[in-house]
């Protein structure tokens, strides 16, 4: 049976581009960089060393030409906060994309771009 997320592939155009965003913007951290020396290069990000599920960046041109039936499309990821303002404020102070705050009856969320243009969602949820 399955009993955890511990991958989520999020296929970009510039690997570098893209650990920048995450790392200087979002404040995730670079797990694993690692290259097999015949240009498949794979990094594993994280919000902590100790996360169980982790964001693997893959340069997008590659994994098309070894899997050229593969859907490559962003995947549609909603991260969760405690401070969604807080969280907002941040993001927009470091000049990174963001939408309307949308209050909902039971919450608020709001999206956010990364370097590439692809959104994704954070919901503020308090535990």
């Amino acid at each position: 049976m399955i009993n955890k997320v511990g991958q989520l592939m999020l296929y970009v155009n510039n690997q570098d581009e893209a650990v920048h965003f995450w790392r200087e913007k979002v404040g995730f951290q670079v797990i694993t960089d690692e290259n097999n020396g015949q240009g498949m290069r794979w990094i594993e990000i994280a919000l902590t060393m100790e996360a169980e599920t982790r964001i693997v960046l893959h340069d997008k041109s590659v994994i098309a030409k070894m899997e050229p039936e593969l859907n490559l499309d962003t995947p549609s990821l909603m991260f969760f906060t405690d401070n969604l303002e807080k969280l907002y404020k941040d993001l927009s102070s470091k000049g990174v994309t963001v939408g309307e705050m949308v209050h909902m009856p039971s919450e608020k969320v709001f999206n956010f771009a990364d370097s590439e243009e692809n959104y994704f969602a954070v919901m503020e949820k308090n535990e």
